[in-house]
Formats: structure tokens, C-alpha cells, sequence
């Protein structure tokens, strides 16, 4: 079974941006502005960032280019491990508090 996710079409990313370039330009600027800089956090705290949900969002080509962009901005495997982690662990907790809904709803079907 073959999988969607193909690391050679991550360049074509910027192929499809030319074909709407004045959106395209005006989100660049503005993803480069959020996660390509140092501000209140600097730009390791946000590749780590964008790292953990990449992972959470399951986007293949995000996960490659953020491993490449965590190791530029200087963290390390064990730091974006641990990002990872916490972005799983984010995930189920999130799903286990959703649950609350599900039995408010049970509350109401049931009683």
C-alpha cells in the first residue's frame, strides 16, 4: 500500500503558492514572520512548537521539514522527542475531556 505522504513533493509547496502568489506571498510573509524569527519566543521554542503539532496533525511533510528546522534552530533529538510527547499527550487528554460532553448527552438521553 502506497502512502500519500511523498518527501520529494515537499518543494512543490511553494509551485502551488506561485499559481495565487499575491495570497501566497502575503502568507508567507506572514508564517515567516510568526515562526521564522526570535520574539517573546525564540525561533528553537517555535520549530519545537510547530514540531509537536505537526506530529498531532499528522502532516508528513510538516514533520520533515520541522525535524530538519528543530535541528537548525539548535535543539536536539531529546528535546524534540519530548515536544512530541507532549503533544500526544495533549491529544488524549483532550480526547478523554470531550468525553464529558458525550455523557452530559447520555445525561439527557438517558434519564
Amino acid at each position: 500500500m502506497s502512502s500519500y505522504f511523498n518527501a520529494e513533493d515537499l518543494p512543490k509547496f511553494s509551485e502551488i503558492g506561485a499559481q495565487a502568489k499575491p495570497m501566497a506571498d502575503a502568507f508567507f510573509a506572514y508564517y515567516g514572520q510568526v515562526t521564522g524569527t526570535d520574539s517573546a519566543l525564540s525561533k528553537r521554542e517555535k520549530t519545537l512548537i510547530a514540531l509537536a503539532i505537526a506530529h498531532s496533525e499528522k502532516c508528513g511533510y510538516c514533520i520533515d521539514a520541522y525535524t530538519t528546522a528543530c535541528l537548525e534552530a539548535g535543539a536536539n533529538p531529546e528535546q524534540m522527542r519530548e515536544a512530541v510527547h507532549v503533544a500526544a499527550a495533549m491529544k488524549a487528554g483532550i480526547t478523554l475531556v470531550h468525553s464529558v460532553q458525550m455523557s452530559n448527552h447520555l445525561d439527557r438521553l438517558v434519564l
